[in-house]
């Protein structure tokens, strides 16, 4: 699979390259255009098709891999995790935030304001 078709570098965008390659790579994972055990390129495969530095790969696939959107198996490869990008973070952010609202002494619903009023973009009063 050409992964040059499927991830498009900007270099004129200002966040850095490696982050350009995660989040496409996630948006393509939850989009279904790459499913649950689909083998990625090796480093040096995608740095190629791509026309980037191997380091910068390199660490899109750290990020991926500790964000849990992507499993490394050794020398058979790089592959998509089996689960939802979203599950783990979600739910240990969701356990975060539970935990916080009632260290300060908030109900459900008290907490919930909160975080309807950053889904809206404003502060919570």
């Amino acid at each position: 699979m050409d992964f040059s078709d499927m991830l498009k570098i900007d270099s004129d965008h200002d966040g850095p390259l490696f982050e350009q390659i995660r989040v496409q790579l996630i948006e393509a994972v939850r989009a279904g255009s790459l499913p649950a055990g689909t083998r990625l390129p090796t480093v040096r495969d995608l740095a190629g098709q791509l026309g980037l530095a191997v380091n910068t790969v390199a660490r899109a696939y750290r990020e991926l891999e500790s964000g849990g959107v992507v499993e490394t198996r050794g020398r058979f490869g790089t592959f998509v995790a089996s689960t939802d990008p979203a599950d783990a973070a979600m739910a240990q952010a969701a356990g975060a935030f539970a935990a916080a609202a009632r260290a300060v002494g908030l109900d459900k619903a008290q907490a919930l304001r909160y975080l309807d009023a950053a889904f809206d973009g404003a502060g919570a009063s």
